[in-house]
């Protein structure tokens, strides 16, 4: 990893301090002893994790980005990746079932006000609470303007009515996030955003999705139907939906980038230990130039999107817009974890195709990091609006 040892008071740093070594050590020493024993028996009978949430919201490792003063750790982004990239090297159905809890809270920590930062963020320190971040439709996934989901004020309430697909930890979740139509009229421009209770009458987990890969990820389709929430449960003001959704994915989408890093790592390591090991033709795999440069490859690459996607949480730390840069480090990130580890399972040959060796399990992981948060194919419009487009 480039990292330099010693800290540069001027100028660029990619120095840890020590803080965060240890951050990360005790990340890696959870994934590792805690998340890799139980990976594969989550993935094949997709169950939900509640004993390593238990264990990792015990040791900090979760809702690491709320502020102080709400009973959190106030760590930041980068921090928060530094964490990531080891839970998901561990195993990224675990690691999402971890690190949702910073898209859920992320709009209200973006967009609340002081006393529903209050209500809403320090049960999630208390207690192995989870929430979630309800945006996608069945209809409308990359276009938000698409959304039908509707909320209709009566007096202090509203009553929302819709559905919304995919969504992650919905099922176990605390409360939720949604976004609906308060002005349909105006497509998203008329999206407003509300923190609803999971438990409030009509709100209702259709179905458990099942899902190819991060299966260990309670993955689930929702409906509301007449749900009422009080109008303070709204955050920012009616029409402000879209604004915050897409603030918050700037923020978030360095975490998922990382997540695929840690995707692509574990098969890189897994890569390098196998070749090392398959004799064919009297030597090593790694002596076969089409195997090593595959690697050299895996390697180079790896590297690049860690470091993208370090540029973007450090913007982000800073108070600096870094829409463009988020994406860079989405998109390159997604679709380089799709490459490793298909690369891998190629070193692996058969054995690579079957569920008995690992890298099986990290090619299907990485192929939702090319969807959610923004698709691939989205980063690529996002990169370009903002490169012939650009904003102050």
């Amino acid at each position: 990893m480039a990292i330099a040892e010693e800290s540069i008071t001027t100028g660029v740093s990619f120095a840890l301090t020590d803080e965060q070594r240890d951050l990360r050590a005790l990340a890696h020493d959870f994934a590792e002893k805690e998340i890799r024993p139980v990976a594969a028996e989550h993935d094949e009978h997709q169950t939900h994790p509640a004993e390593v949430i238990a264990k990792a919201h015990q040791l900090g490792l979760m809702n690491v980005h709320i502020p102080e003063v709400f009973g959190g750790p106030g760590l930041s982004i980068f921090d928060g990746i530094l964490i990531g990239e080891e839970l998901s090297w561990g195993c990224s159905g675990i690691a999402v079932s971890l690190v949702a809890n910073t898209l859920g809270s992320a709009p209200v920590l973006l967009a609340g006000t002081d006393e529903q930062k209050q209500t809403w963020l320090p049960p999630l320190v208390e207690e192995p609470l989870l929430c979630s971040f309800a945006l996608t439709e069945p209809n409308a996934g990359s276009d938000v303007s698409g959304i039908q989901t509707t909320a209709v004020r009566h007096g202090d309430e509203y009553v929302i009515n819709g559905s919304k697909m995919f969504i992650s930890n919905a099922g176990h979740a605390s409360w939720i996030v949604v976004f609906a139509s308060t002005q349909k009229s105006q497509g998203h421009r008329g999206l407003s955003a509300f923190v609803v209770p999971a438990g409030a009458d009509g709100v209702i987990v259709e179905k458990h999705l099942d899902k190819m890969g991060q299966r260990a990820t309670d993955t689930s389709a929702l409906a509301l139907q007449d749900v009422k929430v009080p109008a303070a449960n709204r955050l920012g003001e009616e029409g402000e939906g879209f604004k915050i959704a897409m603030r918050t994915l700037d923020h978030t989408r360095p975490g998922t980038a990382i997540g695929a890093v840690g995707v692509a790592r574990a098969a890189y390591e897994l890569s390098v230990e196998y070749s090392r090991e398959r004799v064919q033709f009297g030597q090593p795999i790694a002596m076969n130039q089409g195997v090593n440069f595959l690697i050299a490859d895996m390697a180079a690459e790896i590297e690049a999107a860690r470091l993208l996607t370090w540029q973007a949480a450090w913007l982000l730390d800073q108070g600096q817009r870094a829409t463009l840069q988020s994406s860079y480090a989405k998109r390159f990130a997604s679709d380089m974890a799709m490459k490793v580890t298909t690369d891998a399972v190629q070193i692996f040959g058969g054995y690579g195709y079957m569920k008995e060796y690992p890298v099986e399990k990290l090619m299907r992981d990485a192929k939702l990091f090319q969807i959610y948060e923004g698709t691939s194919q989205i980063q690529r419009l996002v990169i370009a609006r903002e490169i012939f487009f650009p904003r102050d």
